[in-house]
C-alpha cells in the first residue's frame, strides 16, 4: 500500500472485519429481531458473569446497568473475543462514553463514512456546529414553514428553487409577491422585463429574466400560481433563509423529498411541520422504529412522560424495570412521590416526584398504564434513544398520536423511514446553515463544509459539545475511521445498535471487564 498503516489502526480493521463476521454468524439467529430476553420454547442464554466486578464498579439505587447486562444483546457482544478486543481499544472507550455521539453513529453511519477519513474535516465540521447549535430553535421553526409550504406547493417552489437568486429575492419580502397569485402571467411578464410593482425584479434583474424564460419552471408556477399566498404565509421562515440562496433552494428541494415519503406513508401536513421542527428526535426514532411504533400507540402517555425528560430518560434506560406498573398507574404514581427510596428512581429522584404531582400527566398514565409495558417489551429499543429523551416533547409526541396508524406502517417500512429521517436532517442542517451564516456565526468555508456532509452536521448541531469532545481525542477518531465496515453492520441490527446507543453501555463494559481487556 502507498500510506503506511500504523499497527494500532491495523488491529482495529482486522477488529473490525472479524467482528462483522462474528456477529453476523452468531447473533442474526438469536438476537435479531426479537427485542429484550429471549423468549417461547428457546432456552434462556446463560448470562455473562465477570470476576473483576467490585463493589466500587456498582452504583447504589441504580439498576439500569445491571438490567442492560442481563440482556442477550449485552451477552453476545461481550463474548465475542473480537469485539472485546474492540471495546479494550481507547477510542472505542471514548465513543462509548459519549451515548449521544454512538446514538447518532448507529441511527445513520453513512453520514460519518466520509468525514471519519479525515479527522480535520471531522473537527470542522463539529466546530461549525457547535457555533450554529445557538440558533437551532430559529432554524427549526424555519424548516417547519419551509415543509408546510411545499408540502402544499411541492412543483411549484420546486421550480423557483431551480433559480435560487430569484427564489431568495422573493423570499426576502413574500408580501411583495402574494398579489401574483391570481395571476402568474402577470409574473412571468414582470420577471422577463426585469421590474414590476416591486423594486426585487429590478435589483434581481438577470436572475428573474432567466425563471421567466425557463418553459418547465413557468409551466409549474401556472398551474400553482397560489404558491405566492403560500411564501406569504409563512414569509417568516423564507426571509430567515434568505440571504443563502443555495441553501435555500437545497431546503427546499430536502423538504419536497421528505414530503414526498411521508406524504406516501400517509402523514398529515401538521404532522409533518412537527417532525421539521423536531427533526433530532425523529432521526433518533427512526433508527429504532420499534420505538417509534410503541410511541405511536401510546401518544397520550409518552406526552405526559415527555413533559419531565429527566424522569422519561431514567424509564427509557431501564424499560423492563418499569414493566411492573403496566397494571397498576397509582403504584407507579405513590413509588414516584417516594423516588428516592425506590432503586430504579433514587438517582432522579427530584425529576419523578414532579412527575407524580403532575396531575394531568398522572391522569394520562392513568388512562394507558399499558404504556409501561410497551416501553418494557422494546428495552433495548427505548434504552437506544434514552440519550434523545430531552428531545421527545410533548408536541412531537401528539402529532405522532394523531397519525397513529401512518406511524406504525411507516416504522415496518425500514427504507421509507430512514429516507424520510435523512431528508428531514438534510433540510434542518440547510436551514440552520442559512440561519447561522446570516447570523455571522458562519463563514463560508464552514457553511460550504456543512452542506456538504448534511446529515453529519444536523447530528452534530443537536450534540454539539459532545461531538466537539470527540473530535479532540485522536484515538477515538482513529477508531470511528477505521471500522466504518463493523459500525455500519452493528447499526443494520436494530438491537446491537440499540445496546450501543444505550447511555448504561459504557458502565456495563467497564462492569463485565469487557473494556479492561480482550484476554479471556
Amino acid at each position: 500500500m502507498a500510506t503506511a498503516i500504523s499497527n494500532q489502526n491495523r488491529m482495529l480493521v482486522t477488529t473490525a472485519l472479524v467482528l462483522v463476521v462474528g456477529i453476523g454468524a452468531y447473533g442474526l439467529g438469536r438476537v435479531y429481531p426479537p427485542l429484550g430476553p429471549s423468549a417461547g420454547t428457546v432456552a434462556p442464554a446463560q448470562r455473562y458473569v465477570s470476576s473483576q466486578v467490585s463493589e466500587g464498579d456498582v452504583t447504589l439505587g441504580d439498576t439500569a446497568v445491571p438490567e442492560l447486562m442481563q440482556t442477550d444483546a449485552f451477552e453476545l457482544m461481550v463474548k465475542d473475543p473480537s469485539f472485546r478486543a474492540l471495546a479494550a481499544s481507547p477510542g472505542f472507550k471514548a465513543l462509548a462514553g459519549q451515548p449521544q455521539v454512538m446514538a447518532a453513529l448507529m441511527a445513520n453511519p453513512k453520514a460519518f463514512a466520509s468525514l471519519a477519513a479525515n479527522p480535520s474535516a471531522f473537527a470542522g465540521v463539529a466546530n461549525a456546529a457547535r457555533s450554529a447549535s445557538a440558533l437551532a430553535p430559529q432554524s427549526q421553526q424555519a424548516s417547519a414553514a419551509v415543509l408546510s409550504a411545499v408540502a402544499a406547493h411541492t412543483a411549484a417552489l420546486q421550480a423557483l428553487a431551480s433559480h435560487p437568486q430569484a427564489l431568495a429575492a422573493i423570499a426576502a419580502n413574500p408580501q411583495a409577491f402574494a398579489s401574483f397569485a391570481s395571476n402568474a402571467n402577470t409574473f412571468q411578464s414582470a420577471a422577463a422585463a426585469g421590474k414590476g410593482s416591486t423594486d426585487h425584479f429590478a435589483n434581481n434583474a438577470a436572475a428573474f429574466q432567466s425563471l421567466a424564460s425557463d418553459t418547465k419552471a413557468m409551466a409549474a408556477l401556472k398551474a400553482d400560481s397560489a404558491v405566492f399566498s403560500a411564501l406569504a404565509a409563512n414569509a417568516a421562515g423564507f426571509k430567515a433563509l434568505s440571504g443563502q440562496p443555495q441553501a435555500l433552494a437545497a431546503a427546499v428541494n430536502s423538504a419536497a423529498a421528505a414530503a414526498s415519503q411521508l406524504r406516501s406513508a400517509g402523514i398529515s401536513n401538521a404532522a409533518m411541520s412537527a417532525l421539521a421542527a423536531n427533526p433530532a428526535a425523529f432521526a433518533a426514532l427512526a433508527g429504532q422504529p420499534k420505538a417509534l411504533a410503541a410511541i405511536a400507540s401510546h401518544s397520550n402517555a409518552f406526552a405526559a412522560l415527555a413533559s419531565h425528560p429527566q424522569a422519561l430518560a431514567a424509564i427509557l434506560s431501564n424499560g423492563s424495570a418499569f414493566s411492573s406498573f403496566a397494571s397498576n398507574a397509582n403504584a407507579f404514581r405513590d413509588a414516584a412521590s417516594k423516588a428516592a427510596a425506590d432503586a430504579r428512581m433514587a438517582r432522579n429522584a427530584s425529576a419523578f416526584q414532579q412527575l407524580a404531582s403532575d396531575n394531568a400527566a398522572m391522569k394520562a398514565l392513568s388512562a394507558d398504564p399499558r404504556v409501561f409495558s410497551a416501553i418494557g417489551n422494546n428495552a433495548l429499543a427505548f434504552g437506544g434513544i434514552a440519550s434523545s429523551a430531552h428531545m421527545l416533547n410533548p408536541q412531537l409526541m401528539s402529532a405522532m398520536g394523531q397519525n397513529a396508524s401512518a406511524f406504525s406502517s411507516m416504522a415496518a417500512n425500514a427504507a421509507q423511514l430512514s429516507a424520510a429521517s435523512q431528508a428531514l436532517q438534510a433540510l434542518n442542517a440547510q436551514s440552520l446553515v442559512a440561519s447561522a451564516a446570516a447570523a455571522s456565526h458562519l463563514n463560508a468555508a464552514a457553511s460550504q463544509a456543512a452542506l456538504a456532509n448534511p446529515q453529519a452536521f444536523a447530528a452534530m448541531a443537536a450534540n454539539p459539545q459532545a461531538f466537539a469532545s470527540v473530535s479532540q481525542q485522536a484515538a477515538a477518531m482513529a477508531t470511528l475511521s477505521s471500522n466504518q465496515k463493523a459500525l455500519s453492520a452493528l447499526a443494520a441490527q436494530p438491537n446491537l445498535a440499540a445496546l450501543m446507543a444505550n447511555p448504561s453501555f459504557s458502565a456495563a463494559l467497564n462492569q463485565a471487564g469487557a473494556s479492561q481487556s480482550h484476554a479471556d
